[in-house]
């Protein structure tokens, strides 16, 4: 049993946070952001889903033989060849961990086609299965909070018999309230028979808004391991955000007196990080890592941050990792300065890597007067996103728009090494610029999603645009940013295709198995 006093921190961006449309990871990205959480002091990572695909198998394979510090856990359907599959990327691992589910309630019942007996009889098997080949096994009851209560019992019964360490409730739809949540699991302790010699867990999505309060609750009726993701990434509306529960459980420690062993001033980085590879740009009001949650624009909240900063601030910027002052740089500052700020942003650079982005960061040090710490981000999510999918680029664009329609784009492109240019019309410029675009490469992509913001602030503040594009069931999400609002959108379009085509390299029939009913354990 762990302690009652601390609280594991399960991270599922990897494996929850990367099955929200349009968010997959490349392999090389997942290894990253498994190590940054590793660094972080997550307890545990769920690396993946190995049967979902070949591409998982591995990258969960080489996250477990990377890992340093924490549980490496592998997702499996209540079936022996997932388990087995799971056994096999995780066992590489100095503590694996085999996470097997099935969904329990009356409607998930019905997608197996299996009654209150046979569902049991599995469970005892595939759980049995699983603690034979791995001696740290968690099982969840998927849609938990909406199994009846009797059935609930009865299984989490059965699967601690069968030998798992670790019962996880899942509220996979959204559905509970906080108190509900704490009682949930508070009844389960009292009433279920060896209950108190395993570690309990608690899953929440955000459908209804409350997955972080529901998370909480669940540590006060007992639970003391929180499954959860950076930025809240998941399905639907996401699930509980990480950085929230670990800030909440810190800062009022008062009356939730409990500990996590996660290093909070790294949090902004891995944010940012998450946000980058996965194409989901973080809203700005975001609690804990949004670009607003340390601002104060408020003539009174100003005023009383000068005398004070605990006047309207709970915690300080410094805490989560963000920079106290956001220091200006320009046109005048030297490659030692650009090194010494990407390092302190987290982007620590090899030579040849520095070189490229000190041309760039010149190129817009000369476009703006002033670049801060959120312009030299945006520029390596550019230059990230640039570097790997690189099929298509934009080579030059000129449009031309205005009060007289119609606006027209004109387009060169480089495709595989070879350059196309071409002319086209559109209902203003960006749609010119996309219509150019689809006649140099044509294809059947539709544009889900359109987005800009502004970097900075200021008439020659840089945009980022993101772009989410579908293509027979494939998605993807493509972002860029530049002072230019339709060549960022240009770059955004293309950066989009090139990662379908990625996609749809890589698409065999084992990948569909991310498309199963029961592709979420939570």
């Amino acid at each position: 049993m762990a302690d009652k006093d601390h609280v594991l921190i399960f991270d599922t961006t990897l494996r929850d946070g990367e099955q929200s449309p349009g968010a997959t990871m490349s392999h090389d990205e997942k290894l990253e952001i498994a190590e940054l959480l590793d660094d972080m002091g997550v307890d545990i990572i769920e690396a993946g889903f190995p049967i979902a695909s070949e591409g998982d198998f591995e990258a969960v394979t080489e996250i477990a033989k990377r890992s340093k510090r924490a549980v490496i856990c592998g997702l499996s359907r209540a079936n022996f060849k997932d388990i087995d599959r799971c056994w096999e990327a995780v066992k590489h691992a100095e503590r694996p961990r085999i996470h097997t589910f099935i969904g329990t309630s009356p409607l998930h019942r019905a997608i197996p086609n299996l009654d209150m007996d046979q569902m049991a009889e599995r469970i005892h098997d595939t759980v049995t299965h699983a603690r034979n080949l791995c001696d740290n096994v968690q099982w969840s009851p998927m849609d938990a909070t909406r199994t009846e209560w009797d059935y609930l019992c009865r299984v989490v019964e059965i699967a601690i018999k069968a030998g798992a360490t670790t019962i996880n409730i899942p509220d996979t739809v959204g559905y509970t309230a906080p108190r509900e949540s704490a009682d949930i699991i508070r009844k389960l302790i009292e009433q279920v028979p060896g209950a108190d010699e395993v570690v309990f867990a608690t899953h929440c999505h955000n459908d209804l808004g409350m997955a972080t309060a529901n998370a909480l609750a669940a540590v006060e009726g007992g639970a003391r391991q929180i499954e959860c993701t950076i930025n809240g990434l998941g399905e639907r509306a996401g699930n509980t955000a990480l950085e929230e529960v670990v800030m909440a459980l810190k800062v009022r420690g008062d009356i939730m007196p409990y500990t996590t062993g996660v290093e909070t001033t790294k949090l902004m980085h891995i944010s940012r990080r998450v946000s980058t590879v996965s194409g989901f740009p973080v809203q700005f009001n975001k609690a804990i890592v949004g670009k607003n949650a340390f601002a104060h624009e408020s003539g009174i909240h100003q005023d009383g941050m000068l005398k004070n900063a605990e006047t309207f601030e709970i915690m300080r910027p410094e805490d989560v990792g963000l920079s106290e002052t956001n220091i200006v740089m320009g046109k005048h500052s030297g490659r030692a300065a650009l090194r010494s700020k990407l390092k302190e942003l987290g982007f620590d650079l090899a030579d040849n890597q520095l070189n490229d982005v000190f041309v760039r960061f010149k190129a817009l040090a000369d476009r703006k007067k002033e670049v801060f710490e959120d312009d030299l981000i945006a520029l390596m999510r550019d230059q990230e996103t640039g570097e790997e999918y690189d099929h298509i680029k934009v080579k030059f664009l000129r449009v031309i728009c205005g009060t007289e329609a119609p606006q027209s784009a004109d387009l060169t492109l480089t495709i595989d090494g070879k350059d196309h240019q071409t002319t086209a019309q559109g209902d203003g410029p960006v749609d010119a610029t996309f219509n150019a675009v689809k006649a140099l490469f044509p294809h059947n992509a539709h544009l889900q999603l359109y987005q800009v913001h502004a970097v900075t602030e200021g008439t020659d503040a840089q945009a980022t645009v993101s772009v989410r594009m579908e293509e027979d069931g494939r998605i993807a999400t493509g972002q860029s940013a530049d002072t230019d609002t339709v060549v960022a959108s240009a770059k955004a379009y293309v950066n989009a295709l090139n990662r379908l085509l990625v996609r749809r390299e890589k698409s065999d029939p084992d990948a569909d198995v991310k498309q199963v009913s029961y592709k979420d354990a939570g």
